[in-house]
């Protein structure tokens, strides 16, 4: 499918200006400057109750004025306003469903499952492509055939959809410090369909690092390119996914550092430091007042190490 223009899709809410709302990126020509066809680029946007967001995220991904697109949206049942929004613009997605899964991971998996494209991108249904992103992308992986996995930087914004700061953590990739954390924008990476379909996709027994895991088994398989070019907008807001799920996410994501990186990686040993110190202070380890007291005193140990020697190089 060739991406609408701005003037086909249905007009914005009111009050509704900017990307990619009342803007859109530049069109390219139906064929490349040989006269071969783009590439096809598959997008598989995953969502549950998130309708004050999707409608954004739709036209960010239809308003890329790429040639070959093809949009999949797998929702999970949501019983908000995601449905209608959905039938507003399912002229331009090649295929959509609401219907009760078993989390983002499944989604995420059962959309790729339908998708027929070369490159293959994924985009939560509450971020945003920057304008000419899919092009960019698409002329890079074009140009260099050689490449399988490409991601570039993005920015913060808000619940308004405000730009508020760059993802400054975002670095050139460095296997050694990837297997202990993720300096990869998921929503800003892209990849050729053979390494998903070489991996076996993503691991649906995960809830917080999904992509993380998925990335490192993908990078185990392909060197990837750090494209120094804005790409993706992450919406950061109370209440996300990314900052959910206490203990459990982060015994999820020392067991992924752990897998690839070993126990004397600094995410899985500052995260059984923080269960130990947990564990003393809260008297799961005894009622004693010295081991609780031992347990205060540890503490500015694991902020200390945090904040100094393993500066930049653990993910909690």
């Amino acid at each position: 499918m060739r991406c609408p223009t701005l003037y086909d899709l249905p007009p914005p809410p009111p009050g509704k200006r900017g990307w990619p709302w009342t803007e859109a990126s530049l069109e390219l020509p139906d064929p490349m400057p040989d006269g071969q066809e783009w590439p096809r680029v598959s997008i598989v946007t995953p969502s549950y109750q998130q309708g004050p967001f999707i409608e954004e995220t739709i036209r960010s991904v239809l308003l890329q004025g790429y040639p070959n697109l093809e949009y999949i949206v797998i929702d999970g049942g949501s019983t908000d306003e995601t449905v209608a929004i959905l039938r507003k613009y399912e002229k331009w997605i090649a295929y959509w469903v609401s219907e009760a899964d078993k989390g983002q991971s499944e989604a995420i998996n059962k959309g790729f499952a339908k998708a027929s494209g070369d490159l293959f991108g994924w985009l939560n249904s509450d971020d945003v492509y920057e304008r000419c992103a899919i092009a960019i992308i698409a002329k890079y992986f074009t140009q260099d055939g050689g490449r399988s996995l490409v991601y570039g930087n993005g920015w913060y914004v808000d619940e308004q959809g405000k730009k508020t700061r760059p993802c400054h953590w975002i670095k050139p990739y460095n296997r050694r410090l990837f297997s202990t954390t993720n300096f990869v924008l998921q929503p800003a990476a892209f990849w050729r369909r053979e390494i998903w379909e070489r991996t076996g996709g993503l691991d649906s027994d995960l809830h917080w690092a999904m992509d993380w895991e998925w990335l490192l088994r993908a990078t185990a398989l392909t060197q990837p390119h750090y494209l120094r070019l804005d790409l993706a907008r992450w919406r950061f807001r109370s209440g996300i996914k990314t900052v959910s799920g206490g203990w459990a996410r982060r015994a999820e994501i020392a067991e992924i550092s752990r897998r690839y990186g070993g126990v004397r990686q600094p995410t899985y040993l500052l995260y059984r430091l923080d269960r130990l110190i947990s564990s003393m202070k809260t008297g799961q380890l005894g009622k004693r007042s010295a081991v609780q007291m031992a347990g205060y005193l540890l503490a500015p140990m694991s902020w200390m190490l945090k904040m100094t020697l393993w500066r930049g190089r653990h993910l909690t």
